[in-house]
């Protein structure tokens, strides 16, 4: 039998990248997963990939979309058991650049959003002692100068998990959230041709010259991060309570 045969998960920002690899990853451990994000066309293209799958292309900055995302998911499957927060990209930028607008949406989806969902969620969650992660990011812990928004709301999201946690104690709901470094998305992809369109370079040596920069020891894949995540929400993690893990080839240097 699978880990997760039988299972209900929810993975936000589901249409590309580490969320797709996620849902991708679930499926196989056996779960039915929900896949939302903005992008109908791209959650179509996922959905067909996965048997038992289904999606709804919602906003999640929007405050009554969790609560539509729940609904949906007790409707078609009644009930939830893995909640997988991913969804949430921030400007980058010089602080002086920044406006009030950029930080605003920087935590409407990323951290309000993931809130939002979890509240909504946790009452099923509790119902089947099931589990909840956020994918922050490595700029909680060691934001860069272009990274205020993303470092601010990566932390916020890093204080959340533990308070979470420590809820998730009393009421039988594992929270955990992953920090990933630098994968293998769309983002990574246009810095790495900034890289190499400012040296006259090619990709592949942008992304060693990244690579050699950062400190790392290589890009990493959606699908590195998938893995972690099945192993987290499996029986065998389970464990694993009110962490914050790094996954980022070594970049993080800080204790």
């Amino acid at each position: 039998m699978k880990p997760l045969q039988g299972k209900v998960a929810i993975v936000t920002g589901a249409s590309r990248g580490i969320g797709r690899a996620i849902a991708l990853r679930l499926a196989r451990s056996g779960a039915s997963v929900v896949l939302t994000a903005r992008d109908e066309t791209a959650l179509d293209a996922v959905a067909r990939e996965i048997d038992a799958a289904v999606r709804l292309a919602l906003d999640l900055r929007l405050p009554e979309s969790p609560q539509q995302l729940v609904d949906y998911t007790l409707g078609t499957f009644g009930r939830i058991d893995i909640l997988i927060n991913n969804a949430g990209a921030t400007k980058r930028g010089e602080f002086l650049a920044l406006t009030d607008e950029d930080w605003a949406d920087g935590f409407a989806l990323k951290f309000f959003g993931a809130m939002r969902l979890t509240r909504n969620a946790w009452p099923y969650l509790k119902a089947q002692s099931g589990s909840v992660a956020h994918i922050a990011g490595i700029g909680g812990r060691t934001p860069g100068r272009e990274f205020a928004i993303g470092g601010s709301v990566n932390a916020a999201l890093l204080s959340f998990t533990k308070a979470l946690a420590d809820l998730g104690i009393a009421d039988g709901v594992q929270v955990n959230a992953i920090n990933p470094g630098a994968v293998r998305t769309d983002r990574l992809h246009g810095r790495l041709a900034r890289i190499a369109e400012e040296g006259s370079i090619d990709l592949a040596a942008a992304e060693r010259k990244f690579v050699e920069a950062s400190g790392i020891t290589r890009v990493g894949e959606p699908e590195d991060i998938a893995e972690l995540v099945a192993y987290l929400v499996s029986p065998a993690g389970r464990f694993i309570h009110g962490s914050l893990i790094d996954i980022d080839g070594g970049q993080t240097k800080t204790v």
